[in-house]
């Protein structure tokens, strides 16, 4: 009985998916939503840009919270991931938090509410990304074996500069001699 819930579950996700992407994004990134809004005979997309500070990942019924202020009132909406009235999702920045759960942020106002921006990069495909970790290996073997030359050569440079130095003052200790017998 379960399969065939999952399996029903996966497809209507790919029939949903089809017509529109979701972003991957994580909590604490600020978002903008944009919602069709049906006003009678007319409908329009009025978007919601805020922080998101819950995301629940349960098949169709996925979810995310998201809170923003305005006029000084804090306001939450509860977004299905799957529903129809989501036209899109956009990641306006993203946020370099270390929870799951960003509910803290309620009894905070202000310069509070501040989450530190980080510049993640594009997201990838878990594929790809473990292609870069394998090119990433190879380039540090080549950078440490190019390391290693680098430090036997100024290792070479320095044992010669000390024996210089060395050739330097055995040359004056001998002249030393030297002047002190003349007198």
């Amino acid at each position: 009985m379960k399969n065939i819930l999952d399996n029903f579950e996966k497809e209507q996700i790919k029939k949903l998916t089809s017509k529109k992407s979701i972003p991957n994004f994580r909590v604490g990134d600020t978002v903008k939503i944009n919602i069709k809004v049906t006003e009678g005979e007319r409908s329009r997309i009025q978007s919601f840009e805020g922080v998101c500070i819950a995301k629940k990942n349960a098949g169709l019924n996925s979810s995310l919270t998201v809170r923003k202020i305005s006029y000084g009132e804090g306001i939450e909406r509860v977004f299905p991931f799957f529903s129809p009235a989501v036209d899109s999702i956009q990641i306006i920045k993203q946020g370099d938090v270390r929870r799951g759960k960003l509910y803290y942020l309620r009894e905070r106002s202000g310069k509070n509410t501040r989450i530190a921006d980080k510049k993640r990069g594009d997201e990838q495909d878990l594929y790809e990304l473990s292609e870069n970790i394998e090119q990433k290996d190879e380039s540090k073997v080549e950078n440490e074996d190019s390391k290693k030359d680098t430090k036997d050569q100024d290792v070479s440079e320095e044992i010669k500069k000390t024996e210089e130095t060395k050739t330097d003052e055995s040359k004056v200790e001998v002249e030393k001699p030297n002047n002190e017998s003349k007198p």
